[in-house]
């Protein structure tokens, strides 16, 4: 079984600063370990909300040769939420089908879920996901798009993940 190479990043002015933990990075590492079989390598970043150090982020782990990068913060509409447009900067093709079904799922339980600027994209050898920022939002999120990821990763050229069926139905078409 592949080794994955996953890249997290959290974009939080206050979480870099130290002005209180990042929960949310730690989520996405947990549902993560709760749906892939494979060992599994974390490079975990924890940036402010600068678009600049967002996009250098991104670059950083898609040439550190992450199959996949997932971001959490930065997708509001508040002025200092750029991580969307750091996102669609680096990616050679976007994804919108990543960010149309999260907010579908999210729309179920918080009507501002229209508010959510999410998207998906393929830089260089990497897919990137934008999830939000609070960590029931992450599962959630995550729940919804996750059984496409595996296969979108296979099409890209990257590792070939095993989801662990009991947590999480993947979807792969038949050979």
């Amino acid at each position: 079984m592949q080794t994955i190479k996953i890249g997290v990043v959290t974009t939080s002015d206050r979480a870099s600063q130290g002005i209180y933990e990042d929960i949310s990075g730690k989520a996405i590492m947990e549902v993560l370990g709760e749906y892939m079989l494979n060992e599994s390598i974390y490079e975990y970043r924890c940036i402010a909300d600068e678009q600049s150090l967002i996009e250098s982020t991104l670059l950083e782990l898609a040439n550190a040769q992450c199959d996949l990068i997932v971001t959490t913060g930065g997708t509001g509409p508040a002025p200092r939420d750029v991580t969307t447009e750091a996102t669609e900067t680096v990616c050679q093709k976007l994804l919108p089908g990543f960010g149309e079904q999260m907010r579908a799922v999210s729309l179920k339980y918080v009507p501002t879920a229209i508010l959510s600027r999410q998207t998906a994209g393929i830089c260089e050898k990497s897919l990137i996901v934008n999830l939000p920022g609070k960590p029931k939002s992450i599962r959630e999120c995550l729940e919804a798009v996750f059984p496409a990821i595996p296969y979108c990763i296979d099409l890209i050229g990257g590792s070939y993940i095993e989801a662990n069926e009991e947590n999480i139905k993947i979807f792969r078409p038949k050979a």
